[in-house]
């Protein structure tokens, strides 16, 4: 399986890198003032983004993060999202696999969740 430093979580609006691979896009909505021939992207799967009643609880509070974690995952089992979430791994397992993810704190996004299940 994919190592660690094989999946990056990144926000859209860094500049891509050499060591990014695939450059997945996985947020349900379009990045604000990102024209789609500027995100230098190999694939949009928004399958695999939570639910709008779950991100719209989980507003990125931190204090809610371990929570939002567990109900993703289980959001993730749901047989759409989760051959999205193969498909990912298959991703993974071919090279390098960067999360792109417009939310301001990656570190606690739903990208985080998602790298994290894809590692395992």
């Amino acid at each position: 399986m994919a190592g660690d430093n094989r999946i990056r979580v990144r926000r859209v609006y860094e500049e891509p890198t050499a060591e990014d691979g695939t450059r997945v896009l996985v947020d349900r909505l379009w990045p604000r003032g990102i024209e789609k021939a500027d995100l230098n992207l190999d694939e949009w799967c928004k399958q695999v983004a939570p639910s709008a009643e779950l991100r719209t609880w989980y507003h990125h509070d931190p204090d809610r993060f371990e929570e939002f974690s567990r109900r993703y995952r289980n959001e993730l089992a749901y047989p759409e999202r989760a051959q999205a979430v193969s498909h990912l791994r298959e991703l993974a397992a071919d090279g390098a696999l960067t999360l792109l993810t417009s939310t301001k704190a990656a570190e606690i996004s739903s990208a985080a969740v998602l790298a994290e299940l894809i590692r395992r």
